[in-house]
C-alpha cells in the first residue's frame, strides 16, 4: 500500500470514532442518545432535501455536504458541546481548532488543506454555502428534539428566548427554514421541552 492510501485509511480508521461521540439529542425510540455521526448523515441529508428552500441563487450543493460532513469530525477529541452550556463554549473554539488541526494532520497534504479550509470556511461562515451548512445544522437538533425531546425528563432546558437567540442566523440562509425553526420552537415551548 502506497503512503497516501495508508495515510487516508488511518484517516478514515480514526474518524470511527464519531459514531461512539454522544450529542445531546436522542434517537426517534429514545433508547439512546444520537451520535454525533449520525447527527452528520442526517444533515447531509437534509442539505440536499432542503436547498430548494436557500435564499442563494445559487448554491454549490456538493460543497455543502463536505462541509458538513467534516464539521463535527473535530468532536472525535473534544466530545460535542451543547449549545446551552455557557462555560464550555467558552474554551470550545480553540479546542475544536487545535483538534481539526491534529485529526487533519492525518491526511495527504492537499486533502488536510482542502478538509482544514472547508472546516474553516464553516466555523466562519463566509460564504453562501457556509451559511446554508450552519442554518442546517442549526435546525437539526430543532427538529430531532421536538420528535425525541421528553418533557419529564430531569435534564436543563433553555429558556424560549435563549434557543431564538442561538437559532436566529437560520434566517441568514433561509426565511422559509427560519419560519420552520420558529414552528419548531412554539411547538417545542408548548411541548415543555423549553421556558
Amino acid at each position: 500500500m502506497g503512503d497516501r492510501l495508508a495515510r487516508q485509511v488511518a484517516f478514515l480508521n480514526e474518524v470511527e470514532r464519531l459514531k461512539v461521540v454522544y450529542r445531546r439529542n436522542r434517537t426517534l425510540d429514545r433508547s439512546r442518545w444520537e451520535s454525533s455521526a449520525e447527527h452528520s448523515w442526517h444533515l447531509a441529508l437534509m442539505a440536499i432535501l432542503l436547498s430548494e428552500h436557500t435564499d442563494s441563487a445559487s448554491l454549490d450543493i456538493f460543497r455543502v455536504v463536505r462541509m458538513l460532513l467534516i464539521h463535527d469530525l473535530a468532536e472525535i477529541y473534544t466530545g460535542d458541546t451543547w449549545l446551552y452550556d455557557t462555560e464550555a463554549t467558552q474554551t470550545q473554539g480553540a479546542e475544536e481548532t487545535s483538534a481539526a488541526a491534529r485529526l487533519f494532520a492525518l491526511l495527504p497534504d492537499d486533502q488536510a488543506d482542502e478538509f482544514a479550509s472547508l472546516w474553516q470556511e464553516f466555523e466562519t461562515q463566509s460564504s453562501p454555502e457556509a451559511e446554508y451548512a450552519a442554518a442546517i445544522d442549526a435546525l437539526q437538533p430543532l427538529t430531532n428534539h421536538l420528535l425525541t425531546g421528553d418533557p419529564e425528563a430531569d435534564e436543563p432546558r433553555p429558556s424560549r428566548a435563549d434557543v431564538l437567540a442561538h437559532k436566529h442566523h437560520i434566517g441568514q440562509s433561509s426565511e422559509a427554514l427560519w419560519q420552520l425553526a420558529q414552528t419548531v420552537i412554539e411547538a417545542s415551548v408548548k411541548k415543555g421541552l423549553y421556558r
